[in-house]
């Protein structure tokens, strides 16, 4: 029997590149372009001004911005300070010292040093003028200033009328609802302090446009949150902003007064235009002859019409 055939068997060997080497080149590259961004973004950094690097820094310490919504960056607890520029930061610390040897010097405001604390933030120097149960600045619901308050604050005015710094003042409660009126609540309160002191220290020397805002945050900024209704909650703050040679911005056709804005000026009169001088009396035109119309000479052309 003859031995059954073999299938012949062709292999084919394919000669060229070995094939793909993965993506591991592309994780390289991609590390190296973001080394590369990151060295420019420095080399571009370290050639600005420094406003400009204040600015980056400023971001990367608050990426959200809110910081600027508030009238310090420390949400109205009065704990720590941070570095300010160092432009302003001997002025400020030079001012605190100033302040606090003033108060211990004055016996009468001796024992009011403890409900007195000025402490320096990143966006100036802050008073806070802290009450007890008592009332020492201001009575229980009352807007108005007890002596000890108004001495006090005409002895900040001496100090800071001579500054170029604008000035931004706070007024808070604490969390018990003011019952005696109710259209009145903490939220007037706290804004009527800040502005009676306010008044006292303009009247004591404070320019009218050192003063560019006045604000009321009632309970809403508590120092003492575990106990909201902490004597210490109440309190008055005047903020001595950094001088950043930035003005102040103005209110076109406002001015305030005592909170409320004054009225806006009217439109400017229009001046009436002067009489006009009297119309001369017009010449009568010429009579000029009528040239006869197509109808007319057309009637001449007719026979038996007389010419």
């Amino acid at each position: 029997m003859a031995a059954k055939a073999q299938p012949i068997i062709v292999i084919k060997k394919k000669g060229g590149h070995g094939g793909h080497h993965g993506g591991a080149w592309k994780v390289a590259y991609a590390d190296f372009v973001t080394a590369m961004m990151a060295l420019f973004i420095v080399l571009w950094l370290t050639s600005q001004t420094d406003a400009v690097k204040k600015a980056v820094a400023g971001y990367f310490n608050d990426p959200k911005g809110l910081a600027t919504l508030l009238g310090t960056t420390l949400s109205g607890t009065g704990n720590g300070s941070v570095p300010v520029p160092d432009q302003n930061q001997k002025q400020l610390q030079d001012l605190k010292e100033k302040l606090e040897k003033e108060i211990e010097a004055r016996k009468d405001l001796e024992k009011l040093i403890k409900q007195i604390e000025i402490t320096i933030t990143s966006e100036g120097l802050r008073i806070e003028l802290i009450e007890d149960k008592n009332g020492t600045f201001y009575q229980s619901g009352y807007a108005k200033l007890s002596a000890d308050g108004q001495e006090l604050l005409a002895l900040l005015a001496a100090e800071l009328k001579t500054l170029p710094n604008q000035l931004l003042i706070e007024g808070h409660t604490d969390a018990a609802q003011y019952s005696r009126d109710a259209n009145y609540s903490n939220w007037e309160l706290s804004a009527d302090r800040a502005n009676a002191a306010r008044r006292l220290l303009q009247q004591d020397g404070v320019r009218g446009d050192q003063v560019t805002q006045v604000r009321g945050f009632a309970d809403q900024m508590l120092r003492v949150k575990s106990n909201p209704y902490d004597p210490s909650n109440r309190r008055i703050t005047i903020l001595v902003k950094n001088n950043d040679d930035t003005p102040a911005p103005t209110l076109v056709h406002a001015k305030v007064v005592d909170g409320a804005a004054g009225p806006a000026p009217g439109p400017a009169a229009i001046p009436t235009p002067p009489p006009a001088p009297p119309a001369t009396p017009a010449k009568p035109a010429a009579s000029t002859p009528t040239k006869p119309g197509l109808l007319s000479r057309l009637k001449g052309l007719l026979p038996g019409t007389r010419k």
